[in-house]
């Protein structure tokens, strides 16, 4: 199986679970030229919504952040894994997690329908280093 595992960097923007904040978010972002990796957006609590945005440049998405006052709680650390979909891919990643001790305590993933995947993997940060060492990166 061929895949490839980079570190990536996110940050948090929680909102008011109100239709169009996100549009807020990401289209603030489009025009400021930030390019996203990956995004999730999930509930937290009855009236907020966390968005997790993962830019494929921190220090960018820092300055610019910046300039248009978006609050973002971060750089925080997690592994992007991009590969070929096939049964067993996670495992095998999660095989050597396992074998370095590392905890993966969130995750989320999705296959293309092309014969791809992406996975994001979230780690502790005091596991972290060693969850890149134990695969690769």
């Amino acid at each position: 199986m061929a895949y490839e595992i980079s570190r990536v960097d996110y940050f948090y923007a929680t909102l008011p679970d109100q239709p169009g904040e996100a549009y807020q978010v990401l289209s603030i972002l489009r025009e400021l030229g930030v390019n996203l990796l990956a995004f999730a957006a999930v509930p937290i609590g009855p009236n907020r919504t966390q968005l997790t945005l993962f830019p494929e440049g921190s220090l960018e998405m820092i300055a610019e952040a910046r300039k248009a006052d978006l609050v973002l709680d971060g750089p925080h650390h997690a592994l992007l894994v991009r590969g070929d979909d096939e049964a067993g891919a996670l495992a095998r990643i999660h095989q050597k997690l396992d074998k370095a001790g590392v905890c993966v305590f969130a995750s989320t993933g999705v296959a293309d329908g092309s014969g791809c995947f992406s996975y994001v993997l979230y780690v502790r940060p005091d596991d972290f280093e060693r969850a890149s060492v134990s695969l690769g990166v």
